[in-house]
């Protein structure tokens, strides 16, 4: 019998493992033969008929080793080789690493730093505004240089003189403390005094710094540099030039920790016009602003630094006048108020 149309249709089929779909059920379909497709397009089977010792069976392509059938005898998609799938794999982990060592590769490096040792790693930042940042300890000889409106003079510190001093002079100078601070108290005779910031903030946070008194050892003679105070252990940033020698004030506390070396010619200059009647409680509230208002030909310093190490001094205070009057006022006006 040859093959051609089937004029069957499958209710169910099961599905072999030799890949030959079995007829289980068939009923005849009438109609027109045209109605009647050698393909079911919807299950997308080949039909075709035969005789096999007496059966009609079914022919498909789910025969072919490469595709399956599912519970009904319709073939599901075509399966990948297992090669395949791990050769896919091994390119994709390839992919991703290849993509990881990309970014990092482009990936800048943090920079180092370096750890902090010792006091800069244990103390606080020095700050103007924090006078408990300033307190690094001076060398045992130093200098330091004031600039001024009217010229430039030099302080040879001796550590040893008054150690407490020369470490808050030193702190102070190089923090910038006394740029632009004014030469508010001119006794001509007795005492230049300064150390009153122009910054209204750093007066207020300085005000209640203060420090323990140094025994005296050195002579207030004209020339040397001492802290004003206003009692025992009341120093905080004022200071004083004795314009004469005044010996006096030995005995009052007042410790000298280092000289003016050179320029006290200049400081002869410094304008005395105004006295001692500048308030040093309104310096100390408004600043500056006071100043320029009221005492228009005050002098100030410029700036004031710390000199590179050289060879000490080995002179006396500089200046080679004497005190040939005596103090406009007691010692004690040399205090702050």
């Amino acid at each position: 019998m040859s093959t051609g149309q089937c004029p069957f249709t499958a209710s169910e089929v099961q599905v072999q493992q030799s890949g030959i779909v079995r007829l289980l059920a068939l009923k005849k379909t009438s109609g027109r033969p045209d109605q009647r497709h050698s393909s079911f397009h919807s299950a997308h089977l080949t039909w075709s008929r035969r005789v096999d010792r007496g059966k009609i069976v079914i022919q498909t392509p789910a025969s072919a080793p490469h595709r399956h059938a599912n519970s009904v005898g319709l073939p599901l998609e075509p399966r990948p080789p297992l090669r395949i799938i791990l050769v896919m794999k091994a390119i994709a982990t390839i992919i991703v690493l290849f993509a990881s060592l990309l970014v990092h590769a482009q990936t800048p490096a943090p920079k180092s730093v370096p750890a902090k040792t010792g006091a800069a790693a244990a103390g606080p930042r020095p700050s103007l505004l924090k006078p408990a940042s300033l307190t690094a300890k001076a060398p045992p000889v130093y200098k330091a240089k004031f600039t001024t409106n009217v010229g430039s003079f030099v302080v040879e510190v001796h550590r040893d003189w008054a150690p407490i001093g020369a470490d808050r002079f030193y702190n102070l100078v190089r923090s910038g403390y006394f740029t632009n601070a004014a030469f508010f108290r001119v006794m001509r005779g007795f005492v230049v005094q300064f150390g009153l910031s122009a910054n209204p903030a750093v007066n207020k946070v300085w005000h209640t710094a203060t420090i323990h008194d140094d025994p005296v050892v050195q002579s207030n003679k004209r020339g040397s540099i001492v802290f004003a105070s206003a009692g025992p252990n009341t120093r905080t940033t004022q200071l004083f030039i004795n314009d004469a020698d005044n010996t006096r004030l030995d005995g009052m506390g007042f410790a000298p920790f280092g000289t003016v070396v050179e320029g006290m010619d200049v400081v002869d200059k410094i304008f005395p016009g105004y006295r001692d009647t500048p308030r040093q409680d309104l310096i100390t509230e408004q600043g500056d602003a006071y100043l320029k208002a009221n005492y228009p030909d005050i002098d100030r310093i410029k700036l004031a630094q710390i000199l590179p190490a050289g060879p000490a001094a080995t002179h006396a205070p500089a200046g080679g006048k004497s005190a040939t009057k005596p103090s406009p006022k007691p010692a004690a006006n040399a205090s702050r108020h």
